[in-house]
């Protein structure tokens, strides 16, 4: 099985990217989703962050609230998102640790793509380097602006955004984009430059998913 790591800044297009290699056969696993999930009631990671960050970060329903939780670890004078990594990020990784394994056992010629983020950044990895994780990163790039203009339309989700709202938005882009800086990366990592249409994208999408089945092939020719 090969094992692909899928990653990019906010609004440069990881998901269109998931989308088009899940069109071409790839077993995907979203790392937010497992993220969501780590942090429902009654997980330990739940219990840990409640205890880190008080209980104003519980919601009416004892759900966490997400967006109190995201002012505080992003908070410009006084950030913690460190913090917050500390906390969900292992319980993540040894949940895409789990569920590779059982999709190794279950098609050991699969190629599994996990989305994240946080790839290259995160220093609370419990199963070492992301090299030791993954055979292969696919890194989705785009110029700053763009993926701002892009993470405001995701957020408005179609609205008209008054002028004050739009730029709170941009500036919490702005924000998340500053810790999400990368390591370098070397020649198992596949660059896809989204700056154009999204013909062109697919066009990559396909020349990338062409290597990846050759790499696999030649790990285990039978």
């Amino acid at each position: 099985m090969l094992r692909v790591g899928l990653t990019g800044d906010l609004g440069s297009g990881k998901s269109t990217v998931a989308r088009m290699l899940a069109e071409r056969g790839a077993v995907l696993f979203f790392s937010d989703d497992m993220g969501r999930a780590v942090v429902q009631p009654g997980e330990p990671a739940y219990r840990e962050i409640v205890a880190k960050f008080g209980p104003e970060v519980v919601a009416a329903d004892g759900s966490l609230d997400r967006k109190k939780l995201a002012t505080l670890a992003f908070d410009p004078v006084h950030p913690r998102v460190e913090e917050l990594n500390a906390i969900i990020h292992p319980a993540v990784i040894g949940a895409q640790a789990t569920q590779l394994a059982e999709l190794a056992e279950k098609n050991p010629h699969a190629i599994a793509v996990v989305e994240s983020a946080v790839i290259f950044s995160s220093t609370h990895a419990p199963q070492g380097r992301w090299r030791d994780r993954f055979d292969r990163i696919l890194l989705v790039e785009a110029p700053e602006a763009t993926k701002i203009v892009r993470f405001v339309d995701r957020l408005a989700a179609g609205r008209t955004l008054a002028f004050e709202e739009r730029s709170e938005i941009e500036a919490d882009g702005r924000r998340r984009l500053a810790v999400q800086h990368k390591t370098p990366y070397g020649a198992d990592c596949l660059v896809l430059h989204n700056d154009g249409d999204i013909e062109q994208l697919e066009q990559q999408v396909d020349a990338a998913w062409r290597e990846l089945k050759q790499i696999e092939a030649a790990k285990d020719p039978r």
